[in-house]
């Protein structure tokens, strides 16, 4: 026998081999199978077998055996851009804390400069009560307030707007010349921000009184902190004087019997009926719709 048909004859016989093993262990995988109840259980070990046999019938070439694993191709950074700059992968929790349970961390700024060359505002009393403020602006913070410029809330309380407060100070002191200062760290409570300011004028402290304002969601708070500010402005400026009417039970009175009025409204959404206060000269504003009656 030539030597070409000896070397097909045991290819021959090595093939046949291989898939008399293959047949032996299938059948024993599958008397195995047919022991479990579970169509699924068969359903897995039948797809298992079949994956065996594929691999084993297919051999590692050399250049599959001796490839080297491909580089992971890193993301180019842009040139000229430092490294700073960059974006980072996003973030997979909260960046923020949660400021209505943290508070908002604004103690006020220790100054460095040497006591003796500043007045530290946060604590210092300076100026209070050191004399009367000149006659010209005393006329227009104690100038009896206009009718014309008091609003009423629903509930029949009378309030200066806040910018008409800042408005008789620019006039009094000229703008520049007054200011407000917080004295505190800005308290926030679940419903509620509150911090303490002072009031300084031409370099003078006035008052000091807190602020507050209330907000209904976490997204409310910067928007409640300025409120406080203004709060607390209003609060100082009492002690210049300025619309110390609104403070006046009699002159509240007087108010309401002549410039005010009660009526009865429905919610033109909820329908539900109630009474208001408003000024005769404003209508009735949305949401509601005067009723008429009860």
């Amino acid at each position: 026998m030539s030597a070409p048909l000896r070397i097909r004859s045991l290819w021959a016989i090595e093939a046949l081999q291989n898939a008399t093993q293959l047949s032996r262990s299938s059948r024993a995988l599958n008397l195995t199978v047919s022991q479990f109840s579970s169509p699924m259980t068969r359903r897995t070990i039948s797809h298992t077998t079949k994956n065996q046999n594929n691999q084993s019938a297919v051999k590692p070439t050399p250049e599959s055996s001796t490839s080297k694993p491909s580089p992971s191709v890193a993301t180019p950074t842009p040139t000229g851009v430092p490294a700073s700059r960059v974006p980072g992968p996003t973030p997979n929790r909260a960046t923020t804390e949660n400021i209505s349970k943290t508070g908002l961390s604004d103690k006020p700024l220790e100054l460095e400069s040497p006591a003796e060359e500043r007045i530290d505002w946060t604590r210092s009393f300076h100026g209070l009560s050191a004399e009367p403020f000149p006659k010209e602006a005393a006329d227009i913070l104690l100038a009896e307030t206009d009718p014309d410029e008091v609003e009423i809330k629903p509930d029949g309380i009378l309030y200066l707007p806040e910018i008409k407060y800042r408005r008789i100070l620019n006039r009094a002191f000229g703008p520049g010349g007054w200011g407000l200062v917080p004295r505190s760290e800005s308290i926030v409570t679940p419903k509620t921000v509150t911090r303490e300011y002072a009031l300084v004028c031409n370099g003078r402290l006035v008052s000091v009184a807190r602020g507050e304002q209330d907000y209904f969601s976490p997204d409310g708070i910067p928007t409640a902190t300025e409120g406080c500010r203004s709060n607390a402005l209003v609060r100082c400026c009492k002690d210049l004087g300025i619309a110390s009417e609104l403070w006046d039970p009699r002159w509240i009175r007087k108010y309401k019997a002549k410039y005010t009025r009660e009526v009865f409204v429905e919610h033109v959404v909820t329908k539900r009926k109630t009474k208001i206060w408003t000024r005769k000269d404003d209508p009735v504003g949305y949401p509601w719709k005067e009723s008429g009656s009860k």
